[in-house]
């Protein structure tokens, strides 16, 4: 637990994932990995380590250092003090996720260490998840090594999860014409304009769906204009969250926003994040379902997950070839229902469970399972 608490007490609210990712980065470099700091902003380093040698494309153990904003009036202990709680561990970012971040660290940097011939292990720790990707999406092809599977250690309970949803952020704005306050018929609201419009997509129940994934789904999460309540807005924004299934494309469900937003208003992508699938029966699924049986967990697949990964981004980079996706799991030690509470907690006994699944994969990767 180590590892984990000095990575929740060193804050990355949507910055500031530079330290986290040179701390990691300095304990796998002592079990003798290779290590690569990519810079993307200003204390914003991403980190990229490999084994030596290898015989062939690695397996890829994933994770992002960045959290959401905490504030610690409304929590009942310091969000960035990793205090324990029994078996719990609190603290912003526990369960997401740098619980599954810590367990991957601790589990490759031993199977490092342990003598054997390695077939290829590479960690990728990001920045800018929580914002769309946004660091995953700035890492070049050539500074990964690709033509391997890929396991995101974001929050499942250490149940394994091969699948989830896309994202497609999308930028609403509307233009009329400003008037006083006291005169609104001389005017244009194009505030009004997007609450109409906010209202048609909140309320809207057409929506694709895919039997698996379930229905596509839309949140307006920002509307915003207007300068005071004495003049009519000339301008407004609103800011949409469409979590997408295969099946619709980018352009289908930019379309069926316009026509639901009306005449008027003008739709603009703000972020694209394609779905993850990886089939129940592909080799990679079978792998980690050995190693959840060898570690006394269930092994069964779980439903495609309601949220998005760096996976929707590394999948496509580490695939073999292109428009190939590497095989992806998504399993961690996180709790889902912590993500971005107050209070936010882990459970320790499923870090050390997750510890222990992911060295016993990575052997069984190698050829010599425990």
């Amino acid at each position: 637990m180590v590892l984990l608490t000095e990575l929740i007490r060193l804050r990355s609210v949507g910055s500031g994932e530079g330290a986290p990712a040179r701390h990691c980065a300095t304990a796998l470099d002592r079990a003798g990995l290779g290590t690569r700091l990519l810079d993307w902003a200003d204390g914003r380093e991403q980190l990229v380590a490999r084994t030596p040698g290898g015989d062939g494309p690695p397996l890829t153990l994933t994770g992002h250092l960045d959290t959401v904003p905490a504030d610690p009036a409304g929590w009942r202990a310091d969000p960035w003090a990793a205090e324990r709680d029994g078996d719990r561990i609190v603290g912003r970012g526990a369960s997401d996720m740098k619980s599954g971040v810590a367990a991957a660290v601790v589990a490759v940097a031993e199977h490092a260490r342990r003598p054997h011939r390695c077939r290829g292990v590479q960690v990728v720790l990001t920045a800018g998840e929580e914002t769309g990707c946004t660091g995953a999406l700035r890492i070049d092809a050539a500074a990964l090594s690709g033509g391997g599977p890929l396991l995101v250690a974001e929050p499942t309970g250490n149940t394994l999860v091969p699948a989830h949803k896309g994202a497609h952020w999308m930028r609403l704005g509307a233009v009329g014409r400003a008037a006083h306050g006291s005169a609104p018929e001389l005017g244009d609201n194009a505030v009004v304009r997007l609450a109409r419009a906010a209202v048609a997509l909140h309320d809207h129940t057409g929506w694709p769906h895919d039997e698996r994934f379930g229905p596509v789904t839309a949140n307006v999460g920002v509307l915003r204009g207007g300068v005071a309540p004495n003049v009519v807005p000339d301008t407004a924004e609103l800011l949409l969250d469409v979590r997408t299934v295969p099946g619709p494309d980018a352009g289908r469900l930019r379309s069926l926003v316009g026509e639901l937003a009306g005449d008027g208003v003008r739709v603009e992508d703000e972020v694209v994040l394609p779905p993850v699938d990886t089939a129940p029966d592909d080799p990679f699924v079978d792998l980690v379902r050995s190693s959840l049986k060898a570690v006394g967990l269930d092994d069964a697949p779980a439903p495609p997950a309601r949220y998005f990964t760096d996976a929707s981004v590394l999948a496509g980079l580490l695939g073999n070839g292109p428009g190939a996706a590497a095989p992806t799991v998504i399993l961690g030690p996180g709790e889902t229902a912590q993500c971005h509470v107050v209070d936010e907690w882990c459970l320790a006994g499923k870090v050390e469970q997750a510890t222990e699944l992911y060295q016993d994969l990575l052997d069984r990767w190698c050829g010599s399972p425990r």
